[in-house]
């Protein structure tokens, strides 16, 4: 690919997800979008989508394709997007994140692995105070 196609390197972004108390008493996992760069993140969009097959069957999964966007992302600032359902930790779980800083545009796929989200896998979440799973 030639080179200026490639567009600009996307450092100190992160998709995390953790798990938070929901209003049962009961667990839920939040996927967050997180700016560790040292400027503003703006005009933010993100996708999301899960896929892969069945197990047992083999049969091919794919899960409905979720859009967010954002104004602002300031530095050091993480923002909620969604819950992520349990039934969906099996599969490939892509986040497409755009966003503009400095007159720049932006954009890098996340993906968390089959089986990755889980609490084997947790670290300590920088700015959120709480462990789960990064990716970035």
């Amino acid at each position: 690919m030639r080179e200026e196609l490639k567009g600009p390197v996307v450092e100190n972004v992160r998709i995390v997800i953790v798990p938070e108390i929901n209003e049962e008493g009961g667990i839920q996992h939040y996927v967050y979008l997180l700016n560790l760069r040292d400027d503003i993140m703006e005009g933010i969009i993100i996708t999301s989508r899960g896929y892969g097959e069945d197990v047992n069957t083999g049969e091919k999964i794919k899960t409905s394709t979720l859009r967010h966007s954002l104004e602002v992302l300031l530095p050091d600032e993480a923002a909620k997007l969604e819950p992520i359902m349990e039934e969906v930790f099996g599969l490939t779980n892509e986040y497409w994140v755009s966003f503009w800083a400095d007159e720049v545009m932006y954009d890098k796929r996340f993906i968390f692995l089959p089986e990755t989200i889980s609490e084997k896998n947790y670290t300590e979440i920088p700015k959120l105070g709480r462990k789960g799973i990064m990716v970035g």
